[in-house]
């Protein structure tokens, strides 16, 4: 059995839910053909059974044969066997392809996610993103495990049928015409049903965004007074989602009703038939046997079948909501044809002047902080350009390459960055190929694994909660240097730390990054004299360029700016 996740989880299908969930089940195929053949012989072995015992009753009690009657236990306890194997086999399988399809869609979310980047938040909300990545890859992983016992269900069913026209046509029609009744009251309730899960899901993505939102801003709340009114909304709006689940439940109360009554109804009507035409003679004692078994066996077929209508419309509510995921564009899109990338050049910047020479340390000091941002993101294109002001690299605009190849020769580090959770060497490197050592020295962050108990091996909290801004800034900054890029754009990465620690950063970042290109905006004097070329940034044009020591001797403002006067 292969390993999970795959490495390349393929192109999705993004035209429709259906042909999303048609997709995983192609892109799983070999597990998802074998599941349905064991399923189907899980379930017909099932079938078999009760017409089995059957003719062993009638051989061995009504015709006192002996030696049919050993042949016929022989005959079940083989396909006793080959029964308990095949659905041994078809539960790994049907594990395997839930997961398979879990997995894919993580993998192809969290995809879409890094291609939109920063376009993310204005195009989804962020509680759509946690559904997706939390209850959505459960219902679509059930819909890809339930195929093997549904499609072995119908099976059972048909052979069942068959078993019975052959035996009793009345008996035989029975099942024929209820069995399709069945589901089409069933089908009744799975539409609703379908319509309130997806009001659900879509009411419960936008409380979980307001939550995060609330955590995310609940100083800022509590300074302005906010706090009891936004509270006292997302109250509301709690209830209101309550009352949406209360709607779903209400109508999967009666899902799970008709799953118990009409199949009893069924079988109670075929037991009740069965008995009287033992009585009239029509049929044997071993065949009245046999529908006694097949009244209590139809109940698992039945009930299957409605829980695979039930676990593909989760499914299919769930990848209406992947689909609409995958099939939002960035604001950044990807030229139709992109120019070949360039070889190594300056990256320059001509709405504000900035030019970055390779191989440099180079230093952006804006007197308002706000334009040395704007700048790094116009540099590493997370800004959309107007014609002809895009930055450029040894002279091709990046609007002209491959937003991907922008993104593996130019990154752009700031302290929006998180640490995720798991291991932190997988964080710090989740390649496992990257100057590790030299990085945490570079960025001082070598004492602060050096004080963890299990080190590297130590296991990050979410959001890296359990580090302080300090620390949690060190190791982003370790992070950016592992990650080595030709262009590493850095934004204030030693706003959080003490003087000596700064120090420490700023006389080892030019050694760890020499021969590459780096950018670092801050205004920390420390910083900014280890600079190889400094410049000064005022209305978001540089106005002056120097070293840091030229600069504070020959510019007043830049003084001003960097010394706080």
């Amino acid at each position: 059995m292969r390993e999970l996740p795959p490495a390349d989880p393929g192109i999705p299908d993004d035209r429709s839910a259906t042909r999303y969930l048609g997709w995983l089940a192609r892109r799983a195929w070999p597990s998802m053909t074998g599941g349905v053949l064991l399923g189907v012989l899980w379930m017909t072995c099932q079938a078999l059974v009760p017409a089995i015992v059957g003719r062993a009753i009638d051989a061995g009690l009504t015709h006192r044969d002996g030696g049919s009657l050993l042949t016929w236990s022989l005959v079940l306890l083989g396909i006793g066997v080959v029964q308990a194997g095949a659905g041994v086999t078809r539960h790994r399988l049907a594990v395997f392809n839930w997961l398979a399809g879990a997995y894919r869609t993580v993998q192809v979310a969290v995809r879409q996610a890094n291609r939109l980047g920063s376009a993310l938040p204005r195009r989804l909300e962020a509680g759509e993103v946690v559904a997706v990545g939390t209850a959505d890859i459960s219902h679509i992983g059930g819909a890809l495990e339930i195929t093997a016992r549904g499609v072995g269900s119908l099976v059972a069913i048909v052979t069942v049928t068959v078993i019975l026209l052959s035996t009793s046509v009345p008996l035989g029609l029975v099942v024929v015409l209820g069995v399709p009744l069945l589901m089409a009251v069933v089908g009744l309730l799975i539409r609703p049903l379908h319509h309130r899960q997806q009001a659900y899901r879509e009411q419960q993505g936008r409380l979980t965004g307001r939550a995060t939102d609330l955590v995310g801003g609940l100083r800022v709340l509590r300074g302005v007074g906010g706090e009891p009114v936004m509270s006292g909304r997302y109250r509301a709006e709690s209830q209101r989602l309550r009352a949406a689940g209360l709607r779903v439940a209400s109508v999967e109360a009666l899902l799970e009703a008709a799953q118990v009554l009409l199949p009893g109804i069924l079988l109670v009507l075929v037991t009740w038939l069965g008995a009287r035409f033992a009585l009239s003679g029509r049929i044997t004692l071993g065949q009245l046997v046999s529908f006694y078994g097949y009244a209590a066996f139809l109940v698992a077929p039945l009930r299957q079948l409605t829980e695979t209508l039930d676990k593909f419309t989760r499914g299919h509510v769930s990848g209406r909501r992947v689909v609409r995921m995958l099939r939002i564009r960035t604001d950044l899109p990807d030229p139709v044809r992109p120019a070949p990338p360039p070889g190594p050049g300056e990256l320059v910047d001509s709405v504000s002047g900035v030019v970055v020479r390779p191989g440099l340390v180079t230093a952006i000091a804006a007197a308002v902080p706000a334009d040395a941002v704007a700048i790094a993101d116009r540099l590493g294109r997370y800004v959309g350009s107007a014609p002809g002001t895009a930055a450029t690299l040894a002279g091709v605009p990046l609007d002209d390459l491959d937003l991907a190849t922008v993104r593996a020769r130019i990154l752009v580090a700031d302290n929006d960055a998180r640490l995720f959770s798991g291991p932190l060497r997988a964080d710090l490197d989740p390649s496992g190929t990257g100057p590790l050592p030299a990085a945490l020295a570079a960025a001082g962050a070598d004492e602060i694994v050096a004080a963890l108990p299990a080190g590297l091996r130590t296991q990050v909290a979410e959001r890296g909660r359990t580090f302080s801004g300090g620390q949690q800034q060190r190791l982003r900054l370790a992070r950016a240097l592992i990650a080595d890029p030709e262009v590493l754009v850095l934004v204030e990465p030693t706003s959080a730390v003490d003087a000596h620690t700064e120090a420490r950063i700023a006389d080892r970042l030019g050694p760890a990054r020499r021969g590459r290109t780096t950018v670092v905006c801050s205004t920390s004097p420390l910083v900014l004299d280890r600079a190889d070329v400094v410049l000064y940034v005022e209305d978001g044009r540089v106005i002056a360029e120097g070293t840091h020591r030229e600069l504070l001797a020959g510019h007043p403002g830049y003084a001003r700016t960097v010394l706080r006067e």
